[in-house]
């Protein structure tokens, strides 16, 4: 008796040994499915094997010590903090009292007996090759067994002499040095010498060198302030042994000194929230760890996996179609032997496991060994060192099972559609009368309106993006669902064409249930990219119209904030050199106190310059009073007030850009107009007669002049206006020239010349130069200036404007690549099926005289019309998701600048601007392009001549 097991066994030998005999077919089923398999495999070894486990983790942050202590800058008041040491907060309420700061001394915080090891950490410019690189300079004795498992020695040695250094491989490759060259850094004479290369397991990309404590960041620090350089900032975490390790309540004690710790014994066995007092704070809570960010989480990944499991069916689907179509004699032959239907859709379910199987097998394999191979490249590109190979048999097992069930999902259509031939029709070849479902195009038209509904819903009535997201995805699956009818519709233009794609478009209507999978696979692809590249297009618009230029196009700026300008003019003329230059406009600041001073800096002789903003300037919104300094300024308006005041000029923001400067004021003359294309006679003339040219009218008093205080005492000038009192310094004064609205400044509040800045007893130095260019600086002259500027041991700001540029030209060229790629393939599954379907009408438009081209012709416009309607619907279906988020978008944004009028802020600007723009070269891409190309290809591909059938025996 027949069981079960034996008729499945028998089907799904038929279907291996048909899958062998259609290599081509099986293939391209297989690679189809397989390829998602080896994404996803490949995914998740990368992703467990670069997860760490608590040891390992443990290991590259603590090496072998107990504990790592640190000082969270908050002047050693009592602090509660998570197990890992990563957030804290004071102990207390200090709502009403100024936030803890300062320094506390970690070694104090320590436990009777513990054995401790210092790392300290500091950054500095060291001269390597090719000039200068920002590296940071880690002073550990990395020898010490405590130490083990924080470094790892690539080559050479760790360093034993106090002018001896190790440094991290990346360092090395980009400064140009190796392993015995000579060291130095910025403003110190003193010289190491490299004695080993070693990498940081976490840090890969780090630029870092490690020297003995105290050998090398001390005396740097010292040296660099000497010269009038920023220091090294070192900061100093301890590592530290206890016996019996640091417990929790040993770390709670060391919180009541001010000291975070993260302890290996409490990493390893964590105490319940109960007993964590941070977590018990009002508030506290981690979204990203919530169970509801974890549903949200699952729910994308299972919507993306579905949607990819959707796409492969409607593109698989077909392929095992052209095999049913095939082998329908071979089927009919199973029936007239006794076989029913279940037999039939078996063996057609059966080629779907087989392929599946293969495929999950073949995917599997290849994830495995292309992540082992290629580990080193993962690793570097992610930064850091897998922890192990990290193979997990249930999850690849799991990962599998979806090609397998894809496989069987792809071929479920085709098995139905084949177990409902007769005999007679599969032995004859005879198709039989096909009706398509009056239901499905009713719930697709019921689909796409409901979906509609809530996309226009969400955009005009929530701020929820996933509404939108829903809605569109809705209305897509109705599209998808309306596909057999709108073929049909289709079908109606064919009377106006000629005979070739006449037939084409005729034998695509008359066989939906071959050209519906296919044409909905591509408007399922091409919706996506017609979304996204819709939403990337219009967000493109936004970005341009509120893009603001720091100076007009191809102009460059360069400025020098250190060192007191020494090295200015040399770095001017190098600019000047290698750029395309025309006109330059050299530019000065003003220094209260000693030359050195940076506009950033304060105290240790470096004062500052403040403009003396008259009060009937000043926007009552941001007038601070002394007497309620906790008060915010706008609280004491109502509502309409702060929109009135918002929209006053005295609280208007500045259009940003420019260049930080003391007070917002640069020295220089006529030419910096030039520079910026203002060409206004009376602002030259105003210069050259010693005035202050302003483009703020708020600094401007009621005597057309604008008032400079000079502060030498930074910290009293701060105490007195913390008291309301007025702020000691000698205050200049200069006429002003208010220079109209409408001129542009990029950014410079105010301009005063050299000449008239020395009359009035002002201090300047050298800050750097504008210039205009003949053309935009090419990439070969900007590489040429960068290393020319490198060599100088200067931190140099240099920028070219070069206005806005678009992130999202190569985003949509790559998604127009992908869905031309996915409309191709398609339409080609559907063209082989209509081939195999219509070999007998080849055969006799041959017989009656069809010339041979007519094979390529009619394969060309078969595949071109599948194409072209995908095309279309999916042009049509993904316009709406796009437009229903930037309206989405509109309402959000219109909604932070009504808050920002209520509560007077002066930043708010003018109404948002959010335009839909829709990418017509992309479409033009897909729509003329992509059919186009797919019927050439399937022309091209396709024989001529077709061997003519004998006549059959009557």
């Amino acid at each position: 008796m027949m069981t079960w097991y034996h008729s499945w066994r028998a089907a799904i030998r038929i279907a291996r040994r048909d899958a062998w005999r259609s290599k081509g077919r099986s293939f391209l089923v297989l690679a189809m499915i397989a390829l998602p398999i080896l994404g996803v495999s490949a995914a998740d070894l990368t992703l467990r094997s670069a997860e760490l486990s608590t040891e390992q983790s443990l290991q590259r942050s603590l090496g072998a010590a107990d504990a790592r202590l640190s000082d969270p800058g908050m002047g050693g008041v009592p602090i509660m903090q998570s197990p890992d040491g990563m957030s804290y907060n004071p102990v207390g309420d200090f709502e009403d009292k100024p936030w803890p700061q300062g320094r506390t001394d970690v070694a104090k915080a320590l436990p009777t007996g513990a054995k401790t090891l210092a790392d300290t950490t500091g950054s500095a410019k060291l001269r390597t090759a090719h000039g200068l690189l920002h590296t940071e300079i880690r002073e550990l004795k990395a020898s010490d067994p405590m130490a083990k498992g924080l470094m790892d020695i690539v080559s050479g040695r760790l360093p034993q002499k106090a002018d001896e250094v190790a440094a991290t491989t990346h360092f090395l490759e980009s400064s140009g040095l190796k392993v015995g060259s000579g060291l130095t850094a910025r403003g110190f004479d003193r010289e190491y010498r490299i004695v080993g290369s070693y990498e940081l397991p976490d840090e890969l990309d780090t630029d870092q060198v490690n020297a003995l404590p105290g050998s090398m960041l001390a005396p740097l620090d010292k040296a660099l302030q000497a010269a009038g350089f920023s220091g090294t900032s070192p900061s100093t975490t301890i590592l530290a042994t206890v016996p019996g390790g640091f417990t929790w309540n040993i770390v709670k004690d060391i919180n009541t000194k001010g000291v975070t710790v993260n302890s290996r014994a409490v990493s390893l066995d964590p105490p319940a929230d109960s007993e964590v007092p941070l977590f018990q704070e009002e508030g506290w809570g981690n979204y990203e760890e919530s169970a509801a960010a974890k549903a949200a989480a699952l729910a994308a990944v299972g919507t993306v996996v579905g949607l990819a499991m959707l796409e492969i069916c409607l593109l698989a689907g077909p392929a095992f179609a052209v095999g049913a179509r095939r082998s329908r004699r071979q089927l009919g032959l199973v029936g007239a032997n006794g076989g029913d239907r279940r037999h039939i859709r078996a063996i057609v379910l059966g080629g779907g496991l087989v392929i599946g199987v293969a495929a999950a097998v073949v995917g599997t394999v290849l994830g495995l060994v292309l992540t082992y191979l290629l580990q080193p490249v993962l690793e570097g590109y992610m930064g850091k060192r897998f922890g192990h190979f990290d193979v997990r048999p249930l999850e690849l097992f799991g990962i599998a099972l979806l090609a397998v069930l894809t496989g069987l999902l792809a071929a479920i259509v085709p098995a139905i559609t084949s177990s409902r031939q007769t005999v007679l029709a599969s032995l004859t070849g005879r198709r039989g009368v096909r009706r398509s479902s009056r239901v499905l195009p009713v719930i697709g038209l019921i689909a796409v309106t409901l979906g509609a509904a809530i996309a226009l819903y969400g955009s005009t009535m929530t701020d929820q993006v996933a509404v939108v997201a829903g809605g569109s995805a809705l209305a897509e699956l109705g599209v998808v669902a309306l596909t057999p009818a709108l073929v049909g519709l289709f079908g109606r233009i064919g009377r106006v064409l000629p005979l070739s794609p006449r037939l084409a478009l005729r034998d695509a209507v008359r066989n939906r249930g071959r050209t519906a999978p296919a044409v909905a696979a591509v408007l399922a692809a091409v919706a996506g990219t017609v979304a996204v590249a819709t939403y990337a297009a219009s967000r493109d618009a936004q970005g341009e119209a509120e893009y603001q230029a720091q100076l007009p196009h191809g102009a460059v700026s360069m400025m020098i904030h250190e060192g007191g300008g020494r090295d200015v003019p040399a770095v001017r003329d190098t600019v000047q050199k290698l750029l395309p230059v025309d006109v330059r406009a050299d530019v000065e600041r003003v220094v209260v106190g000693k030359s050195s001073c940076s506009p950033y800096d304060s105290g240790d002789g470096c004062g500052r310059m403040d403009i003396v903003v008259p009060k009937a300037n000043e926007c009552p919104l941001w007038a601070w009073d002394p007497a309620h300094p906790d008060q915010d300024p706008g609280e004491k308006f109502t509502k309409a007030e702060r929109r009135k005041l918002a929209e006053d000029w005295r609280c208007k923001e500045g259009s940003g850009g420019g260049v930080y400067t003391e007070g917002g004021l640069l020295i220089g003359d006529a030419k910096l107009l030039k520079v910026l294309g203002i060409d206004d006679p009376a602002a030259e003339k105003a210069l050259a007669a010693g005035q202050v040219v302003s483009f703020d009218k708020r600094n401007v008093n009621a005597k057309g002049k604008i008032d400079m205080r000079l502060i030498t005492d930074t910290d009293a000038a701060d105490r007195a206006a913390e008291k309301g009192e007025e702020i000691p310094g000698e205050v200049k004064s200069f006429t002003a020239h208010q220079m109209p609205a409408t001129a542009k400044s990029y950014g410079l509040p105010m301009l005063l010349a050299p000449s008239a800045a020395k009359s009035a007893g002002l201090t300047t130095a050298p800050l750097g130069a504008y210039y205009t260019t003949d053309t935009m600086p090419s990439t070969e002259q900007r590489q040429r200036l960068d290393g020319e500027l490198d060599k100088t041991g200067t931190e140099v700001e240099l920028h070219i404007e070069e206005g806005y540029t678009s992130e999202s030209s190569i985003i949509l060229l790559a998604l127009t690549v992908f869905a031309g790629l996915i409309t191709i393939g398609a339409a080609g599954i559907a063209t082989g099926l209509a081939q195999a379907d219509a070999e007998a009408d080849l055969k006799t438009l041959a017989a009656v005289g069809a010339p041979p081209r007519v094979r390529r012709t009619l394969s060309g416009f078969q595949c071109g019309v599948v194409a072209a309607m995908g095309v279309v619907l999916g042009s049509a279906a993904g316009v709406l998701p796009a437009i229903g988020l930037r309206l989405t978008e509109k309402r959000e944004q219109i909604g932070w600048y009504q808050k920002a009028l209520d509560e007077g802020w002066g930043g708010a600007g003018s109404m948002p601007y959010v335009p839909i723009v829709v990418p017509w070269a992309t479409l033009a891409a897909l729509l003329v392009a992509v059919p186009l190309g797919a019927a050439l290809l399937a022309a091209l591909v396709t024989r001529s001549r077709g061997a003519l059938a004998r006549r059959e025996a009557t």
